[in-house]
């Protein structure tokens, strides 16, 4: 087994490890010792890899769903990406609680921002295609629907209702295409 294969299996037991230690407490309670004890391995190992239980975190929210987003074709798949993603959250709500808790809602936002950056993206590109449009708009157009859809998405994580998932992406779906069409087309004449 190559030492890359490894040190994948070593962090993804710790993160494991995180995951239920999170289940029962917050973040802040849970130790580096806790962690490394139910994995069997040492303090080394952990500090080899991560700084903190923090990085962890996030290096379990980067493996687990925006590497899986990225593998999306956005043009076309958007709406299956978010929905992806929310069912992450659906699956892990207690740890994304328990995260958004430790992390406060700004750092947390900054996880999911990451994943809709592209989304919101490879969609502003789609649509202005042909389209005569400085990058600094486009730039502001992909900041501003980036951080809408990211605070709705903590939104969604704090209400816990879930039953109206595929409402929610097909609201997103027409909001995005419609505006952000509309919006383009406004800063192609105004600007």
């Amino acid at each position: 087994m190559g030492y890359e294969t490894t040190s994948l299996m070593t962090k993804r037991a710790l993160a494991h490890s995180l995951k239920k230690f999170m289940e029962k407490r917050p973040l802040n309670k849970i130790t580096v010792s806790e962690i490394v004890e139910d994995c069997k391995v040492n303090r080394k190992t952990f500090y080899y890899h991560f700084k903190n239980i923090y990085d962890l975190v996030r290096w379990m929210f980067e493996e687990e769903a925006i590497e899986v987003v990225k593998q999306y074709d956005l043009t076309t798949d958007y709406k299956d990406a978010i929905l992806f993603t929310m069912d992450y959250v659906e699956k892990n709500n207690h740890i994304c609680n328990c995260a958004l808790d430790s992390f406060g809602r700004d750092e947390l936002k900054l996880f999911f921002q990451k994943d809709f950056f592209s989304v919101i993206g490879s969609i502003v590109e789609k649509i202005s295609e042909g389209m005569n449009v400085s990058t600094d708009f486009k730039k502001f157009l992909i900041n501003f629907y980036t951080e809408s859809l990211a605070a709705l998405l903590i939104d969604w994580i704090r209400t816990k209702n879930y039953k109206n998932k595929e409402q929610i992406v097909k609201y997103i779906s027409i909001t995005l295409e419609g505006t952000i069409k509309q919006a383009l087309q406004r800063a192609e004449i105004e600007l």
